[in-house]
């Protein structure tokens, strides 16, 4: 609670974080300080409860990582049920793959767990094992849209950023990725 209120993120909300900051930890960071103007929430239950706000940024931090890794959890049970792959995304996968050639990877700012859950369900293995990078937020310190992540993807794979082409699905990925000087 916030003032006695629940946090809530209606989907809305949560589109212009998505398209503002990269990550989960980060959002919800960006929340309590730029939203709620750095009024942090009470904790009522699990093992960072306590009467008042944390004060501090290691509380603070603490408190993002419960959140997160509540998150993750209950993410993943969606995902299970529920996920599917957007429309012509699985074919030019494939299509990419099967180029003789071309280097395929993903870059992703969700943290490994929950990106493992979600590309196993909807990508599936076999093609997973066809890439060339896999790359998820908590492997760079850095989250979209710092051009980190596609940097990272980028030397691993021996590339210059002008022979490199992103497909995004946010504009935070889209800024990360021209940041990076890739089309």
């Amino acid at each position: 609670e916030v003032d006695g209120e629940p946090v809530v993120w209606d989907v809305k909300y949560y589109d212009k974080l998505q398209n503002t900051v990269g990550g989960g930890k980060p959002k919800m960071k960006w929340h309590f300080t730029n939203t709620m103007e750095g009024r942090w929430p009470t904790v009522t239950k699990g093992e960072f409860a306590a009467p008042e706000p944390p004060a501090d940024e290691d509380s603070r931090s603490a408190l993002v990582d419960e959140l997160q890794d509540k998150k993750t959890e209950i993410y993943k049970s969606i995902v299970e049920q529920a996920a599917t792959a957007r429309p012509g995304v699985l074919e030019l996968m494939d299509e990419a793959i099967n180029t003789p050639g071309l280097a395929v990877g993903i870059c992703s700012a969700a943290t490994r767990a929950g990106f493992e859950k979600v590309v196993n369900s909807v990508v599936g293995k076999e093609r997973l094992a066809k890439l060339d990078c896999i790359i998820a937020g908590d492997d760079v310190d850095k989250k979209k849209p710092d051009p980190m992540i596609y940097n990272v993807a980028r030397e691993r794979l021996g590339l210059e950023a002008s022979r490199c082409v992103v497909i995004e699905d946010s504009l935070v990925g889209l800024r990360a990725a021209k940041g990076a000087s890739m089309r």
